[in-house]
C-alpha cells in the first residue's frame, strides 16, 4: 500500500443503504460515516443519490437530503416517474444508476479509490470500467442479511468486500425505539392496594 494519502470518493445509493441498515437492524449516522472515511485518507468527494417524488407536499427523505446537502455531501436527486405496467399496476421508478456511473468515471483519474455503498448487481460493470482505469474498488453492503443484500457478481468483482455489519459501531446509531417495535415508557404501576374499588356504573364506557 502505498505512503502517500490514499484519495477516494464515497458513492451512496441512498435507498440500497437505508434497506441494508435496517435489514441489519440499525440507521446510518452520515456524520460519523464521513468522519470515518475522511480519517482514511484524503476524501474527494462523498456522492448521496437518491430520487424523490416531487408531487408530495411532504418527503419524508426531504429532512435528511437537507442535512446532507449542508454537511459534506453531494445530493443528487431526480424526480421518480409514475407508470402503469402490464398488469395495470401503478408503479413508481426511480433509479439512479446512470448518475452515479457517469461522475464515477469522471472522477476515475482522480482517485486512488472508489467506495460503492450499494450491492446492487447492476453496478458489476461499473466496478470493472473503473478498475480498468486503475481505480481500487471497495463494495460496502452486507451478507448478514437473509437474503443478503449484495448480488454475487457485484461482490466478487470489488477489489475489497466490506459488510456493512463490520462498520456498525463506526458509522451506526441504533433506530429510535418504536421503529424497534419497542415503546419506551416509565415502567409500569401496579395500583395501590388501598385504591377505591370503581362504582359499577365507572365502568361502563
Amino acid at each position: 500500500m502505498s505512503s502517500s494519502p490514499n484519495t477516494t470518493a464515497l458513492f451512496i445509493d441512498g435507498p440500497n443503504l437505508h434497506a441494508t441498515s435496517r435489514s441489519l437492524g440499525f440507521d446510518i449516522d452520515y456524520k460519523r460515516l464521513l468522519k470515518e472515511f475522511e480519517s482514511r485518507g484524503t476524501l474527494l468527494r462523498a456522492f448521496y443519490y437518491s430520487a424523490v417524488i416531487e408531487d408530495q407536499e411532504f418527503s419524508s427523505i426531504r429532512p435528511l437530503l437537507d442535512w446532507l446537502d449542508y454537511n459534506g455531501y453531494t445530493v443528487v436527486t431526480k424526480p421518480t416517474k409514475e407508470f402503469v405496467d402490464s398488469f395495470g399496476r401503478r408503479k413508481v421508478k426511480g433509479n439512479m444508476d446512470v448518475e452515479l456511473a457517469v461522475h464515477a468515471l469522471e472522477l476515475a483519474s482522480e482517485l486512488d479509490e472508489m467506495v460503492l455503498f450499494s450491492g446492487d448487481g447492476d453496478f458489476r460493470s461499473l466496478v470493472e470500467a473503473v478498475q480498468r482505469r486503475g481505480v481500487r474498488v471497495t463494495v460496502v453492503s452486507t451478507m448478514a442479511a437473509h437474503p443478503p443484500m449484495v448480488a454475487d457478481e457485484l461482490r466478487r468483482q470489488a477489489d475489497v468486500f466490506t459488510d456493512l455489519l463490520d462498520l456498525r459501531a463506526e458509522v451506526g446509531r441504533d433506530p429510535p425505539p418504536r421503529e424497534r417495535g419497542e415503546v419506551r415508557g416509565p415502567p409500569l404501576r401496579q395500583a395501590p392496594k388501598t385504591a377505591p374499588r370503581p362504582e359499577p356504573d365507572e365502568l361502563i364506557p
